[in-house]
């Protein structure tokens, strides 16, 4: 197990008779980054929190470098920064005061002029109180705390959430800057996009069950496409239905036809080769077909 930084098994969780959980399996390698999709509720944050020992799990065996939580959770810390989905702050301090007072809560082990530097890239003041930071600027916080001391373990709940465009992107740099100097990435979302642009594999969870594990790219290639074909002569679509994952949506006069293709697009691209094809389009795919086949429906 030496190769990977989280390792999980058979995990559950209950909220009294609620079971949030129901039986997680995963393992994050080290230097990776992992992202943790899912909508609100389905299990993200709880895992998140029996991870860092937070919470404590009915079930289940999780393992950060090796370590137990349950059994060392101020080690597991040490080596962790945590981005929490809300972020509890103290009003009154500038924020300044804040990240000097999560220093001095790790033994003030780390360089300031590294703090100065994230908070420069976030344009982040921190010389303002916290109480009168917008919820994007909270955010910024939250992420510098999280980053400042160059942990071994990422562990981020929506660590964009509030953030605009511009930032986002600038935290994107940031986590793959943080891997390249070793860190593991860690970070749920449940924005899609977010994950495509970032991850380099992606768990999706499913009510506390993980459903897949993949990396965007062999994600987007399970995804429906759709494909709108214009012949320069009337042409039979059903002609093409005979190939697999090839289904027809609609036709005009032999001259255009739409299809949805479950996969990538040789099969039908080299069919088409035979036809005099005026014209080809394919709607733009994403994990968003993927995600919406793991929750169009709830389980029996």
């Amino acid at each position: 197990m030496k190769d990977y930084a989280i390792t999980i098994e058979g995990l559950e969780k209950y909220y009294g008779s609620f079971k949030a959980l129901h039986g997680v399996n995963l393992m994050v390698k080290r230097g990776e980054i992992l992202g943790f999709l899912g909508p609100n509720g389905s299990g993200k944050t709880t895992t998140i929190r029996c991870i860092l020992d937070h919470i404590r799990p009915q079930a289940g065996i999780i393992r950060v470098f090796g370590i137990n939580p349950q059994s060392n959770p101020r080690m597991v810390h040490a080596l962790t920064g945590y981005l929490p989905g809300e972020l509890r702050l103290e009003d009154n301090f500038r924020v300044n005061q804040q990240l000097r007072y999560f220093s001095e809560l790790r033994g003030n082990q780390l360089e300031w002029s590294y703090v100065e530097e994230l908070a420069e890239r976030l344009n982040l003041d921190i010389s303002r109180t916290i109480k009168n930071l917008s919820s994007g600027n909270k955010q910024k916080v939250g992420i510098v705390q999280a980053l400042m001391h160059k942990p071994d373990l990422l562990l981020l709940d929506e660590p964009t959430a509030g953030l605009d465009p511009l930032m986002q992107q600038e935290v994107y740099r940031l986590l793959r800057e943080a891997q390249a100097g070793g860190s593991t990435v860690f970070f749920s979302s449940h924005i899609l996009s977010e994950v495509e642009v970032l991850a380099e594999r992606v768990a999706i969870i499913r009510n506390g069950l993980i459903v897949e594990e993949s990396t965007p790219n062999q994600l987007t290639e399970m995804a429906i496409r759709r494909v709108k074909i214009r012949f320069m002569e009337p042409i039979d679509p059903i002609l093409f239905t005979t190939l697999e994952g090839v289904k027809l949506i609609s036709s005009r006069n032999g001259l255009e036809a739409i299809f949805e293709v479950e996969g990538d697009l040789d099969r039908l691209i080299k069919k088409l080769s035979g036809f005099p094809v005026k014209d080809l389009e394919t709607a733009s795919h994403s994990l968003e077909d993927i995600f919406l086949k793991y929750y169009q429906t709830e389980p029996g």
